[in-house]
């Protein structure tokens, strides 16, 4: 029986796992997030961004990343979904209710900015924190 040498064995794992989570997938779901963004922003009463979602440049980032920055990125995207998909649907109910909901959306804005910024610098993209 022959084995591959692990160098080999790594290589053709890391290439099943890119292909698991294919790198436009992952744009796709990245602007669908920017898509709940704009709604989230309307209900803080947040003027739309200046800095739109490029998908073109966070795709262009994946590629020239590493694979553990990918997977950063993707568990991260991940992440921002499960925590905005139930804060947009009860900020909904909330507003059926014809209750305030600028708090609670500028609370979930203020989660979701913080989160999208540590995506962009697992992967190299700096946004707002360029200053230093």
């Amino acid at each position: 029986m022959a084995a591959l040498p692990p160098e080999q064995t790594r290589v053709m794992r890391e290439t099943v796992e890119q292909a698991a989570r294919p790198v436009t997938s992952l744009a796709e779901r990245w602007q669908s997030l920017h898509d709940q963004a704009e709604e989230l922003a309307r209900f803080a009463g947040l003027a739309p961004e200046a800095i739109a979602a490029d998908g073109g440049e966070f795709v262009d980032s994946l590629e020239n990343a590493h694979g553990w920055q990918r997977d950063l990125a993707w568990q991260g995207v991940e992440d921002i979904d499960a925590m905005m998909q139930p804060g947009l649907s009860a900020l909904k109910v909330i507003a059926a209710r014809d209750q305030d909901v600028a708090a609670p959306a500028l609370a979930l804005w203020r989660e979701f900015h913080l989160a999208r910024e540590a995506v962009l610098d697992v992967i190299g993209m700096r946004r707002t924190r360029d200053a230093a």
